[in-house]
């Protein structure tokens, strides 16, 4: 199907974004944090959901593929989501999409750019990173996702390349201002970026199993860092 009903999904960041597309066209978008910050996980993501079919006339059997973003970012966040995500590809049989939200954030990066550093907060001082450069193509990984000290990181990184993603607002005061920024509009993921490139996977054939998709975290949470500890 060129044309798939799609329920796009991206619980990654500091809001919960919500919406449905069909084909290139994006119907409908909802962020939840303008609803109720800090609580749309737990409270709204189910009855927004249903809403949002509700007002466009669809049931969730209808969907074709739903596409979600898989991190790093919000532990909460990526569980709530994915889990979301992997029972209702399972309840109605259509597609499972999961999209590194580092690429998302390089989706949308202009291409005159070039080359750029995506940064996201790690805790305490260290850092995910990942670099992405700009073909005819589009924005591809230089390297894989990691955790690094922030330190480190900027005593090695390419000096041609810009930085953009939410690590900026923790590590701005410490990148000396020669260093090019990506517009604050483009740090977060977007809706728009997701769904492109779940469409473009969609319309590839690919498919991601709703039993083995997890959250792209490389480190555990605090909690269970913390209970890991006490553990003898």
């Amino acid at each position: 199907m060129t044309n798939p009903r799609m329920l796009i999904l991206e619980t990654s960041g500091r809001r919960g974004l919500l919406a449905l597309a069909q084909g290139e066209s994006l119907l409908t978008a909802r962020d939840l944090a303008s609803k109720s910050p800090g609580m749309f996980l737990a409270r709204d993501l189910t009855p927004t959901l249903a809403e949002l079919l509700r007002q466009q006339g669809w049931s969730a059997k209808q969907l074709d593929a739903l596409v979600v973003s898989r991190g790093p970012g919000s532990y909460t966040g990526l569980r709530v989501g994915i889990m979301t995500a992997k029972t209702l590809t399972y309840a109605t049989d259509c597609a499972l999409l999961g999209i590194d939200t580092f690429a998302i954030i390089a989706a949308q990066t202009p291409p005159e750019v070039g080359r750029v550093d995506i940064l996201a907060d790690a805790q305490k001082e260290d850092l995910y990173v990942q670099s992405f450069a700009y073909v005819e193509q589009g924005w591809y990984p230089v390297d894989e996702l990691h955790v690094e000290p922030f330190a480190e990181w900027i005593q090695r990184r390419e000096p041609t390349a810009w930085i953009s993603g939410p690590g900026l607002d923790k590590w701005e005061d410490k990148i000396p201002p020669s260093i090019g920024r990506v517009e604050r509009l483009f740090r977060e993921p977007t809706v728009e970026s997701l769904h492109r490139l779940g469409l473009a996977r969609y319309r590839a054939e690919q498919r991601d199993d709703p039993f083995t998709l997890e959250p792209l975290y490389l480190r555990a949470s605090s909690a269970e860092r913390q209970w890991r500890d006490r553990t003898p």
